[in-house]
């Protein structure tokens, strides 16, 4: 998430689409446009390893779509963000075709560096908390844990051995035991 840029100016959707593409991801939060540079390749290891979990699981549990960034999550004109892994409601993906009608999330990831930590930690999860994303995780690969954000809570569930994420009652419960998780993304025997 990078630094803000242009602090005077209020950002829209429509000012964000005609910036250039200049490798770069930039996003909105509240009106506040943010620059993000390419992601670093350990943070690439960690987001495919996470995305294959994800993807093996909706596979065989049909609860909704998983899409990797970039893919702009248009919450409203102030507000348009490219989470590192989401999760868009299975009828939603079935009636569309476009960004621009994706209002609603299962599941928003983000994959913290140094650069973003701090939008991520804070903006991000309240701008998420505040449009009802259902769950929101902050991957700390360096820490090896995992910040599980809902609407509702005041702190985050801090979870290092066992993440389970169930987005609809009807399947089974996705289990994922973070040791072996984060040993596989670290490149680890």
């Amino acid at each position: 998430m990078g630094m803000a840029a242009a602090a005077t100016k209020e950002w829209t959707y429509e000012m964000l689409e005609s910036l250039p593409d200049d490798g770069n991801r930039y996003e909105i939060i509240d009106g506040e446009l943010f620059l993000t540079p390419p992601p670093a390749f350990g943070h690439q290891r960690v987001q495919w390893e996470l995305g294959r979990l994800i993807a093996n699981y909706l596979d065989r549990h049909p609860a909704g779509y998983g899409f990797f960034a970039p893919g702009n999550v248009i919450i409203d004109q102030r507000n348009v963000v490219e989470p590192d892994i989401f999760v868009v409601p299975r009828d939603i993906v079935q009636k569309t075709a476009s960004w621009k009608d994706i209002k609603s999330l299962l599941l928003a990831i983000e994959i913290v560096s140094p650069s973003t930590a701090r939008a991520d930690r804070h903006r991000k999860r309240l701008l998420y908390q505040r449009f009802n994303v259902t769950e929101y995780w902050i991957v700390d690969s360096d820490a090896r844990v995992v910040d599980r954000w809902r609407p509702a809570d005041a702190r985050a569930e801090t979870l290092s051995e066992l993440l389970e994420w169930q987005p609809v009652f009807e399947h089974p419960p996705l289990r994922i035991d973070l040791a072996q998780f984060f040993a596989r993304a670290h490149g680890e025997p």
